[in-house]
């Protein structure tokens, strides 16, 4: 294995999507504290980079994600290191949410606890038949109350209390009825279904899609009226944009638009 494999977090960069594996296999892929220092940094490169489309998160070896390295929390408990974990954690977690780009989760195996916090994290997710996802952590005496945000933006608040409070897995199937994913493929199919669906975003205009983004998530945080309002204001700026009206003469020439900003 050479020095890049060897790398607790891989970045492989193809027409427009780039893909982040976290690479602690032997490990099930949990969150140590250098591997969140790489994916925090990277997330800062990407943000900054509009070469960037779409980015994809996956796990090597058979899991995608554990979640915290419990024996190396358990090295270190006090105050301090834990607060400064956890902080981190969090920034990592908002910043997908924050991330121009869409993100993609890629998921095989399991994703439990902060591994289950960063499917949720994700624009989208992607998973295998053969996936679990939980959030265990009450199993070992600490309650997933981050990991908690993100689930419970993503299913219903009686799931997500189940999950949270028994610490038990669910399924594929059941992931995909609540909503903590969108699609699930047979494990073999999984990179055709992932590539397929990074193709249905590469093709739309990139600004469009970053903006459209950033009002999704602020739109869910405030009142009808005051989404209302802020999201006519995201609309009509838009409209009076160059990609709406390269949209606009693309339909009446009847060709394939060429986004400006692409």
């Amino acid at each position: 294995m050479d020095g890049q494999n060897e790398r607790p977090l891989l970045r492989h960069d193809d027409g427009g999507v780039t893909r982040l594996t976290l690479n602690r296999p032997q490990a099930f892929n949990s969150l140590s504290r250098e591997l969140l220092t790489l994916l925090e940094q990277e997330l800062a490169l990407i943000a900054a980079d509009p070469a960037v489309r779409v980015v994809v998160i996956a796990g090597a070896g058979k899991a995608f994600c554990a979640g915290h390295d419990l024996k190396e929390i358990g090295a270190e408990l006090r105050d301090e290191p834990i607060r400064t974990l956890f902080e981190q954690c969090s920034r990592i977690m908002a910043g997908f949410t924050r991330l121009p780009q869409p993100v993609i989760a890629r998921v095989h195996g399991i994703a439990t606890a902060a591994g289950c916090q960063l499917v949720a994290a994700c624009d989208l997710a992607v998973c295998s038949d053969d996936s679990r996802f939980a959030t265990s952590g009450v199993k070992y005496g600490l309650f997933c109350s981050t990991p908690m945000v993100a689930l419970s933006r993503n299913v219903p608040r009686k799931a997500a209390m189940e999950m949270l409070l028994t610490g038990d897995f669910i399924d594929a199937v059941e992931a995909l009825r609540l909503g903590l994913v969108n699609q699930v493929v047979p494990s073999d199919g999984l990179d055709t279904a992932v590539t397929a669906l990074c193709a249905r975003l590469v093709d739309k205009p990139p600004a469009v899609l970053a903006l459209g983004k950033r009002a999704f998530y602020r739109q869910l945080e405030v009142g009808l009226d005051a989404a209302y309002a802020m999201t006519t204001e995201v609309i009509v700026a838009n409209a009076l944009g160059r990609d709406f009206a390269e949209g606009v003469e693309a339909f009446t020439a009847k060709r394939s638009p060429v986004w400006p900003d692409a």
